[in-house]
């Protein structure tokens, strides 16, 4: 995969590069990442990039062309263009899942009032947002986003496997997890993990798994179409609570 981020501040980005597992996926080749100012695009000679919106109002708004050049200047074929935006669609781990079987993402960044809206109705596939509140720009919810969708690559974790029962993905939140001492400060780990039966500790896991969510976030159930097994547990699990 390749991730091509635009952005007024590239610096910004120089520890993604350089720390625990996306750093390790850069450094063995398995994304690649670029960050390109958009300031180099500029025509004039200040490297300006924005301007008062028409219409009148405070702040200042991105003009056009140097984005739409930043985008040309990186664009494929294969490429699914994402304006971050707090008017965007909501991000989530089945969007992140989604992102992460593209061949080719560029995450571009807004600053000050935001972009000209030209650019987002012509040269933008979508807009994403991180959540219902406003930043100053667009990096912090790229960086998100460059998090959650490379560590998804084949390879970039050390077992594959690992994130499949992480919380979201399958729809729940993930159960507990322990390590050891057995006892801290006079709090036990579940006898259960201890005892050997995978069988029990795997049933164990899908029960505490309904329950986080159910006490944690019970929205989750009402979006998620549960198994038969699954049913059975939230309904004894609602006689228990």
């Amino acid at each position: 995969m390749k991730i091509d981020i635009l952005t007024l501040f590239p610096e910004f980005f120089s520890p993604l590069l350089n720390w625990s597992i996306i750093g390790r996926a850069y450094e063995e080749n398995k994304v690649e990442i670029n960050s390109i100012n958009i300031r180099d695009f500029s025509q004039n000679k200040h490297k300006k990039v924005d301007d008062y919106p028409f219409g009148g109002g405070s702040g200042m708004v991105m003009k056009p062309e140097p984005i739409f050049d930043a985008i040309n200047s990186v664009k494929k074929q294969n490429s699914r263009i994402i304006y971050l935006s707090p008017q965007g669609q909501k991000f989530n781990q089945k969007l992140a899942n989604e992102l992460s079987k593209e061949e080719h993402l560029i995450l571009l960044c807004g600053h000050y009032e935001g972009i000209d809206n030209r650019i987002i109705d012509n040269y933008v596939d979508e807009e994403i947002s991180i959540g219902d509140f406003v930043l100053t720009g667009g990096e912090i919810p790229a960086m998100i986003i460059v998090d959650a969708v490379v560590r998804l690559l084949p390879g970039v974790l050390r077992c594959d496997e690992s994130y499949i029962e992480e919380s979201h993905y399958k729809g729940l939140l993930e159960y507990p997890q322990y390590t050891r001492p057995r006892e801290f400060n006079g709090h036990f780990v579940p006898e259960i993990l201890l005892s050997g039966n995978h069988q029990k500790i795997e049933q164990w896991r899908k029960e505490e798994s309904i329950k986080s969510t159910f006490i944690k976030r019970p929205d989750l159930l009402d979006k998620k179409a549960l198994t038969e097994e699954e049913k059975v547990i939230l309904s004894k699990l609602k006689k228990d609570l």
